[in-house]
C-alpha cells in the first residue's frame, strides 16, 4: 500500500522549513537542507510513498503554533496534530523531551537518567537524533554533559539560535 505524504515548505528565521503531513497529522519536521533525511526515515516507517507538494495540508495548529514560537510566544504545544511514528523507547524518549522547559537544556546523561536507565546514554542520543518532529519536540534542548552544544540535524547554529531565542522568550516571559 502507498502512503501519501504531503510536504509543506514554512518560511522561519532559521531557514525554510519541511512539514511532512500524513492523514491530517504531522509526522515530519524539518530544515530545508534536510530533504534527504526527512524521506529516508519516512521511508523507513512508511515504506511506499507518494510525495505530493501542498501548502494547506499541515494542521492549523501547528502552523498556529510554529507562527507563536517564531514571534516569541509560548503556547501549547499541538500534540493532537502530531504523531511520532517510532519504537517504545524511541516514543519515551521523545515524551520526554516534550517534558523539558522551554529555554532549558538537559544532557543526554540527565536524559537518559529521567528515563530510568543510566546506562542507555547513546541510545537515548540515537533516538533524540531519530525525533521526526523537530522544533516542536525539542530535541535541541539536549545538550553535552559539559554545557557544550553537540549532535543537531538542523546544525548547530540552529540549535544555538533556538536555545538563545527560548533563553529570550522565557525572560520576556518573567
Amino acid at each position: 500500500m502507498t502512503t501519501t505524504i504531503y510536504l509543506t515548505r514554512y518560511a522561519s528565521p532559521i531557514g525554510e522549513l519541511s512539514l511532512a503531513t500524513v492523514d491530517g497529522k504531522l509526522v515530519h519536521l524539518d530544515f530545508e537542507n534536510n530533504d534527504d533525511r526527512l524521506k529516508n526515515i519516512q521511508t523507513r516507517r512508511f515504506k511506499k510513498l507518494d510525495w505530493v507538494e501542498d501548502r494547506t495540508a499541515t494542521p492549523k495548529s501547528v502552523i498556529d503554533w510554529l507562527d507563536a514560537y517564531f514571534n516569541g510566544d509560548v503556547v501549547p504545544l499541538p500534540v493532537d496534530a502530531i504523531n511520532m511514528i517510532g519504537t517504545d523507547f524511541q516514543k519515551s524518549v521523545w515524551d520526554a523531551l516534550i517534558t523539558i522547559p522551554s529555554g532549558k537544556s538537559i544532557s543526554y546523561r540527565g536524559l537518559a537518567d529521567q528515563l530510568g536507565n543510566a546506562k542507555a546514554v547513546r541510545a537515548v542520543a540515537r533516538a533524540n537524533a531519530l525525533n521526526p518532529v523537530s522544533i516542536i519536540v525539542p530535541c535541541h534542548r539536549v545538550i553535552g554533559s559539559n554545557g557544550t552544544l553537540t549532535g543537531y540535524a538542523g546544525g548547530l547554529d540552529r540549535k544555538k539560535w533556538l536555545l538563545d531565542h527560548e533563553a529570550a522568550m522565557l525572560a520576556r516571559a518573567a
